[in-house]
Order: C-alpha cells, then sequence, then structure tokens
C-alpha cells in the first residue's frame, strides 16, 4: 500500500508563489505516473499537471501552462509542483495522484478517477485578490 501525502498549501495573495509537494510512503515510487489534481467548492476534479515515472515527460493543464511547474525527486519519494503568478482562481484543495496505467502522460487528463491507484487526501490552496 502506497500512502500519499500533499503538504505545502496556504493562504497567499495574488503573484506570490508556493510549491507543494507530495511524499509517498514507499520506495517503489519510482514505478508509478503521477498527477496533480485540484477541486473548487461546487466544481468537479481537474487535472493540473502529470509527470512520468522517470521525469522525463511532463503535461499541464492550459490554465496552468508557463506558471506551474511539476517535479519529482524520486529518491527522496517525492513530487512537486512550483506555482508562480497564482491567481484567485488558482484557490483550490490540490490533491496528488499515483497511476500504473503507463499511458502517456498527455493522456493523463482523459483517465477517469479509478485508474489512479493511489490518492492524497489533499492541501488547500487559497490565493486572495
Amino acid at each position: 500500500q502506497v500512502q500519499l501525502l500533499e503538504s505545502g498549501g496556504g493562504l497567499v495573495q495574488a503573484g506570490d508563489s508556493l510549491r507543494l509537494s507530495c511524499a509517498a510512503s514507499r520506495d517503489t515510487f519510482s514505478n508509478y505516473d503521477m498527477g496533480w489534481f485540484r477541486q473548487a467548492p461546487g466544481k468537479d476534479r481537474e487535472f493540473v499537471a502529470g509527470i512520468s515515472w522517470s521525469g522525463a515527460n511532463t503535461y499541464y493543464a492550459d490554465s496552468v501552462k508557463g506558471r506551474f511547474t511539476i517535479s519529482r525527486h524520486n529518491a527522496k519519494n517525492t513530487v512537486y509542483l512550483q506555482m508562480s503568478s497564482l491567481k484567485p482562481e488558482d484557490t483550490a484543495r490540490y490533491y496528488c495522484a499515483a497511476t500504473s496505467t503507463g499511458r502517456p502522460v498527455h493522456k493523463m487528463p482523459e483517465m477517469p478517477e479509478y485508474e489512479y491507484d493511489y490518492w492524497g487526501q489533499g492541501t488547500q490552496v487559497t490565493v486572495s485578490s
């Protein structure tokens, strides 16, 4: 069983930066592609960014492209989401997820929730205007 724990969220002003972390409980972390998702009240969970098991391939939602960067440090069993130029519309609870499906990262937004093997509990990001 792999457990994922997000951290790094908080309350910031528009234009500020945050770095989210997602720590996995096992050293088999590198066997999984990883994704970041977010969900605002009253809205569906949406894909934010994905990264392949090696870290060589990444993919971003258009809404965050150029502002957010996903990365991973497999030796630390951790994936990161560096968020810059934050906007009020980025306000949401952010979740990390792991999948062993082996799909290309640009296919990750199409995957239903059950195709992700593990989900974290999320960390809240609130951006004031």
